[in-house]
């Protein structure tokens, strides 16, 4: 078996037969800016960085890896949350920040064929011209990349109403580990056997590398409202929720924000929220200009009946963008009330926000650390901001263990330990209290079917049993975990 010195050698003499020296990043000083994503409590530094811009030399680099054993991560524009693009000290990250071109609009069929480095957001810029858009959305859309959306099945402001990542698209092209170009999904809306396009979507990098979508743009809608609402308890605003979709309403967003976050996002974004409330609602409705009035009646009924302190309609398109632009704002605003803070992500039963919310009071009172909670209340998915200083000794460390403690509370109320943001090396404890040792076995069993010697973004997602049993979340009978025998890279 070749020593770790001879097999870097070997796999940097392989890369800079495929890739110009430029685009084949080696120096300390080159790698730094890839050791870790937008979760930087995990970092680490890879052999290298291959920045290849063509299908082929994917495949190329892919297929050196392979035959050598060096684990591969794919990473996009390096905005994730949970660690999922952390490099592994003995293999490569492969950056796909240069398949950045949209290859066809096909507006008469509403779809765009794009590379996975194509920002979020210049999807919608490019189908604006024709009446069109890309309807997921997450906060950093300005930043992130199609790729890493479909890996870690994005959602956004307006998922309630249009669905997450896998509802929007309908094909992608992948490498396998083996270096092969295959293609999952079609351009109708179904095909014949396994649906591998969803499989992949969310998959985070394990069982593939995406190097093209096809997604599904939707009509501009004809018109719009935004209402606020303002409440003097967070347990009202919680409970409105449930209210307005028990109307019928299904709104094209339904964002929730208490008073820390509310306060941090009106002094950096001026968005005329009121400071006082403990908590807001954005409600924002959508559709055929003559059935949208109806909407806002029935919303205005339901959100007095949850005691809705005030509500406000924007009555232009910048009234509507400024109270926006306090949500979208809402996480870098945290950013300048503390040294630190640590973005959870899980989901919950909407009806039951309420009592986690006051569970999550509760925690942030035990262990000392602030909470600013600011989320997608529609679908119930929970993005607790926990408030530290990691210049203080054991404050990280707290407040990783306050984060695990919410997110088992989500599984406890029924939900699951991510909306959007996927497991990556953040959550490997807490996956141990999602699922059983059987289901876990599935996963491995997967994953071993697409990548057998765990080559594709290696010690993330899939806990080993003996994770589990180490983190007391599953017991071990006569010494022996069930299906121990699962083969480790």
């Amino acid at each position: 078996m070749n020593s770790e010195p001879e097999s870097r050698n070997n796999i940097l003499l392989a890369l800079r037969e495929i890739l110009p020296e430029k685009y084949l990043l080696t120096a300390k000083e080159d790698l730094k800016p890839y050791e870790c994503d937008g979760m930087p409590a995990y970092q680490r530094i890879p052999i290298a960085v291959a920045l290849p811009s063509t299908i082929e030399e994917v495949q190329k680099i892919i297929r050196a890896c392979e035959s050598q054993r060096i684990p591969v991560v794919a990473r996009g524009a390096g905005t994730g949350l949970s660690g999922g693009a952390l490099p592994h000290e003995g293999g490569i990250i492969l950056g796909l920040s240069r398949f950045n071109t949209i290859i066809d609009i096909d507006h008469e069929n509403m779809t765009m064929r794009v590379q996975p480095g194509v920002r979020n957001l210049a999807i919608s810029e490019a189908a604006a011209p024709y009446g069109l858009y890309y309807a997921p959305d997450p906060s950093s859309q300005i930043a992130c990349t199609i790729g890493g959306n479909v890996a870690e099945n994005a959602g956004g402001v307006h998922c309630l109403k249009y669905g997450l990542t896998v509802h929007n698209i309908l094909e992608v092209k992948i490498i396998t580990v083996e270096g092969d170009l295959v293609t999952l999904g079609s351009m109708t809306l179904d095909t014949p056997g396994y649906d591998l396009l969803a499989l992949m979507t969310g998959s985070e990098g394990m069982l593939g590398i995406i190097v093209e979508v096809v997604v599904k743009l939707l009509p501009r809608p004809l018109a719009t409202n935004v209402l606020m609402a303002s409440f003097d308890a967070v347990e009202d605003a919680a409970n409105a929720v449930a209210i307005v979709i028990s109307k019928g309403i299904i709104p094209a967003g339904l964002e929730m924000m208490d008073n820390l976050a509310i306060k941090a996002a009106e002094d950096f974004a001026n968005a005329g929220y009121p400071v006082d409330a403990e908590a807001i609602l954005l409600c924002e409705l959508d559709g055929a200009e003559e059935h949208l009035a109806e909407q806002v009646n029935i919303v205005m009924v339901a959100l007095g009946e949850a005691n809705a302190s005030n509500v406000v309609m924007a009555n232009s398109e910048q009234e509507k963008a400024q109270l926006w632009a306090g949500r979208k704002a809402a996480f870098p605003a945290v950013g300048r009330i503390s040294p630190d803070y640590y973005c959870m992500d899980g989901t919950i039963p909407r009806k039951r926000i309420a009592e986690v919310l006051v569970e999550i009071k509760a925690l942030s009172e035990k262990y000392g650390l602030r909470v600013a909670n600011v989320f997608h209340a529609g679908d119930g998915n929970l993005h607790p901001l926990i408030l530290f200083d990691a210049g203080i000794d054991g404050e990280l460390e707290k407040a990783e263990h306050f984060g695990g403690d919410i997110l088992e509370l989500c599984v406890k109320m029924g939900g699951t330990i991510t909306g959007e943001h996927g497991v990556g090396f953040e959550k490997l404890d807490q996956m141990c209290v999602q699922f059983n040792p059987d289901e876990l076995t599935h996963f491995h069993n997967i994953k071993h079917a697409f990548d057998p010697y765990e080559l594709l973004n290696p010690g993330k997602v899939i806990p080993t049993l003996h994770r589990c049993a180490e983190v007391g979340a599953m017991h071990v009978h006569n010494g022996e975990l069930p299906h121990a025998d699962i083969p480790r890279f």
